[in-house]
């Protein structure tokens, strides 16, 4: 055993060194609960000798393994848990190429690390073998063995491209970013993921962007992410995630898990499952209380999803729910020389956000004949947030009568909504002194419904196998959007306390009062033949046509009226080839496109920037984004007998983006707005390998994502201290008065993406009870946000170490132990400029920095401390 072991652990590093010159991907896919191997042991559970099972087809089989010494099975827990069932790590996913295309694959809950879904609605799976691109996964096991509950943090863990960003400076906020495209929860983000959850697609309508905070972690059975893929719709041009949720038939029993440490935090959650006959029904409840490890950074989270749902002859039917009120102080990045007094220190506040969210789904799927099926979804999602953001104002005295606030000074900007209501003449209230603040706030109620619905075909075509999908989709979005702002005063800690004066003038900030209403329509196809049994050939693509309308609700900004159409056609091919057992080749092009959203249309005018992510101006047209990527690599697998079996993936990446869409600084400080600024490619290399045993689970993933900007462009950034007068152009001084730019060049790099990210990790079963282990993130430097030209050093790199332990008293009772940022690194997940001179008059409020104060323009979301939770799980 020990020899196969040393063979087994010296391919994997050998395999792994020899792919980094080529950086390929590991894709990882993460076995069900229902595929887990088998409880570590300390030998053969068996007490005689026993007649190996061959490894499956196109697998390499290691020498039958000599048993030495036989011990008895340590006793079968009834339950799945963290300890008694193997870790789920990054791993790559079979290369069986000769798995029937018409095996039938799990029920409509379920996921399988053999397959791969074809579209977004469950029963268009493949086997993994025929899929023409890299496949990343994360199951509940994966979630269940970190204690993560942001499902992004497991993600990051087993996808090798996949890496967070904090803008909103909370741990229920972040973006998952994934090839350098993002999924975030934060308006004006640029949004390059299609997200899924049971077939029905959750970006929201205001903005495209994904609320993660709604989903339990207790209530998924399993995620998928893959590279571009037109079947799945708008948004897909870096990829696609499908997030399957748990029902009475893939998961039974019944657990309770509370968890307390630091910083406040105190959780419990309650998972519950069963089925009786043809009838299964599920339930996820979850509540966690953080204080935060920042100043004002509290978050009250409350979670549920419930699944009811039944089985017959060839049918399959559920009734869902999802709903969650969740509040977050959002505290954002702060100066480091601020950060530098105090790691909890927080920059104009209050920033918090309140989400909440109720949606109803259906879904079913209906066997028609031995080869045809039937499968659809509907649902009905209402969605609330409101946001309260503190920031330094830009009202000044009017140059031409001081008596008269306006933006930056400037005469014809004054301020009107100070003076009605408040003082005659529109003069400033004595109550008002420098320095000003100004609280902006806005609000969206979204109601939005859906369906889609596709027939599958899995037979013979010209007596080959073949998989043939058609199906359709439409999407409506009715959003009623508002914004304020109002005028505030500086207290100490830079918190901004509200003066009770709303300001109506001028445009950039006068509220808003507006509807927007979006309508997706959608067809696709795609059609998998297995041309041989080592050969299989893939082609598919998807109509979509968008239309997407603002109207203005208050009769005062008739200029935000729109009314947008966008439309394209976008194919994809693809094979797949076994090479030899144990080792496939694969080899893909896929188009995708995003229709720009309403917050983006409504903010696309650069004579009337937007207070971000605030207020709306008029809506000059943008045009879609289309993404054109190649993807290419191999994946192997080998066994052994005792459970022994090393995976690995390798692969390359190649996105291009025409007419992307990018969120753009005015002069005005604190302003923005959003153009197409040409080209933008995002182009690497990923690997990953994971070996196991029955003690041990070894993995490393590494990816290299080199973002760059493919045209070149005169970019204003107000605040880099690198920037050149607008007017005057490249090589002359800042500006004091007509705004700074920067010089954007092709190859210069897109801000906000790490080159390189490395993941690694073990679990060790110390006995048959108790399992210890560690992961490891880390990322290179990243440039700033505004400093798009590369003029500056960018944001250092970090690494991080977690550690996690679960010991089982009973077979019903488990206590664990979770470290996080084991060495308590100090690092920033995100970094822009600020207004030195605007910050400083804003610091004379504050005792612990007095005026002028700050002289570097950097600030950063600095990520958490050493944190350490201890739980008990009480389960049957």
């Amino acid at each position: 055993m020990e020899g196969v072991k040393s063979r087994l652990l010296a391919a994997a590093a050998l395999s792994l060194l020899l792919a980094l010159p080529s950086q390929a991907q590991d894709n990882t896919p993460a076995q069900s609960d229902g595929a887990q191997n088998a409880a570590p042991s300390n030998g053969d559970a068996s007490s005689g000798a026993k007649a190996p099972t061959p490894a499956p087809q196109g697998v390499t089989e290691l020498p039958e393994v000599e048993v030495i010494q036989k011990k008895a099975a340590p006793k079968a827990a009834p339950k799945q848990s963290a300890q008694t069932q193997p870790p789920v790590s990054p791993t790559p996913q079979p290369a069986a190429a000769d798995v029937p295309i018409d095996t039938a694959e799990p029920g409509m809950g379920g996921i399988d690390s053999g397959t791969v879904q074809m579209s977004p609605v469950s029963g268009s799976a493949i086997p993994i073998g025929n899929y023409p691109g890299a496949v990343g996964r994360a199951s509940a096991s994966d979630i269940e063995r970190t204690g993560d509950t942001y499902v992004p943090e497991v993600l990051q863990q087993t996808v090798p491209s996949a890496i967070l960003e904090d803008a909103q400076g909370n741990v229920f906020q972040r973006n998952l970013q994934y090839r350098g495209f993002d999924s975030s929860p934060v308006n004006g983000v640029p949004q390059g993921l299609a997200v899924y959850q049971n077939g029905v697609r959750i970006n929201e309508s205001f903005g495209d962007t994904v609320n993660w905070d709604f989903l339990p972690d207790n209530s998924i059975n399993g995620i998928t992410i893959v590279g571009a893929n037109p079947v799945f719709g708008l948004n897909a041009l870096g990829g696609a995630v499908t997030i399957l949720m748990r029902d009475g038939f893939n998961y039974q029993g019944a657990e309770l898990d509370v968890r307390g440490g630091s910083f406040g935090r105190y959780q419990g959650a309650l998972t519950l499952g069963n089925n009786s006959g043809a009838w299964g029904a599920f339930l996820a409840l979850e509540g966690i209380h953080d204080d935060g490890y920042r100043d004002f950074s509290a978050s009250r989270i409350r979670r549920m999803y419930t699944d009811l749902g039944a089985k017959g002859d060839g049918t399959e039917f559920h009734l869902n729910f999802t709903g969650a009120a969740n509040f977050v102080g959002v505290t954002a990045a702060a100066p480091v020389q601020l950060l530098d007094l105090s790691w909890s220190n927080t920059f104009t506040s209050p920033q918090t956000t309140k989400n909440q969210v109720a949606m109803i789904s259906a879904n079913g799927q209906i066997e028609v004949s031995p080869t045809w099926s039937l499968q659809g979804v509907g649902y009905y999602r209402w969605f609330k947030q409101s946001h309260v953001d503190g920031n330094i104002s830009e009202a000044e005295e009017c140059d031409g009568d001081p008596s008269i606030l306006c933006i930056e000074g400037e005469d014809g900007e004054e301020l009107f909504g100070v003076g009605p209501g408040v003082n005659p003449n529109g003069t400033i209230p004595s109550a008002i002194a420098e320095p000003l603040g100004s609280l902006d706030q806005t609000s969206q109620l979204a109601n939005s419904f859906g369906f889609s619905g596709q027939a599958v075909n899995k037979g013979y075509l010209f007596g080959m196998k073949n998989q043939f999908l058609i199906g359709a989709s439409y999407d409506h979005g009715n959003v009623s959007y508002g914004a304020t702002s109002t005028l505030g005063s500086f207290a100490p800690k830079f918190v901004v306390n509200s003066l009770g004066v709303l300001l109506t003038a001028p445009d950039e900030v006068s509220p808003r009062d507006l509807t927007t209403i979006n309508d997706y329509y959608g067809i696709y196809f795609s059609n998998t033949t297995e041309l041989t049994t080592d050969l299989s050939f893939t082609v598919g693509g998807r109509y979509n046509y968008a239309r997407v309308q603002i109207e203005d609700d208050s009769g005062n900004s008739p200029q935000l009226n729109g009314d947008n159409t966008f439309q394209r056609f976008n194919p994809m091919v693809g094979g797949t080839y076994l090479v030899q057992p144990g080792l496939t080749f694969y080899a893909g092009y896929a188009e995708a496109n995003r229709a720009p959203t309403p917050a983006e249309l409504a903010c696309a005018d650069p004579n009337f920037p937007c207070l971000l992510e605030s207020f709306l101006t008029a809506d000059p047209p943008l045009d879609q984004v289309v993404s054109h990527t190649w993807e290419l690599g191999f994946r192997g697998e080998m066994r052994g007998y005792s459970q022994q079996r090393f995976e690995w993936t390798a692969g390359l990446f190649r996105a291009l983006n025409t007419d992307d869409i990018y969120q753009i600084a005015d002069e005005v400080s604190g302003r923005g707005y959003f153009d197409n600024i040409g080209e933008t490619l995002r182009q690497g290399i990923e690997i990953g390998g994971r070996y196991t045993d029955n003690r041990w689970m070894i993995y490393a993933n590494y990816a290299l994502v080199h973002g760059t900007f493919q045209s070149s462009f005169i970019v204003p950034s107000p605040n880099n201290p690198s920037a050149f007068s607008c007017e005057d152009g490249p090589g002359s001084p800042p500006s004091d008065d007509e705004g700074n730019c920067v010089q954007v060049n092709s190859g210069d790099r897109i801000p906000g993406i790490p080159l390189s990210r490395f993941k690694a990790g073990f679990d060790y079963s110390i006995t048959p009870q108790w399992r210890f282990g560690a992961d490891l993130v880390a990322a290179s430097s990243q440039y700033f946000y505004g400093d798009e030209g590369n003029d500056n050093s960018p944001l250092a790199g970090y690494a991080k170490v977690d550690l996690h332990t679960f010991y089982d008293v009973t077979e019903h009772v488990q206590l664990y132990g979770l470290v996080y940022n084991l060495f308590n690194s100090r690092y920033g997940l995100f970094g822009n400029y600020f207004n030195l001179e605007a910050a400083n008059s804003a610091s004379a409020a504050n005792p612990a920095t007095g005026a002028d104060y700050f002289t570097n323009p950097e600030t950063i979301t600095p990520a958490p401390p050493i944190t350490a939770y201890a739980g008990m799980k009480i389960r049957y």
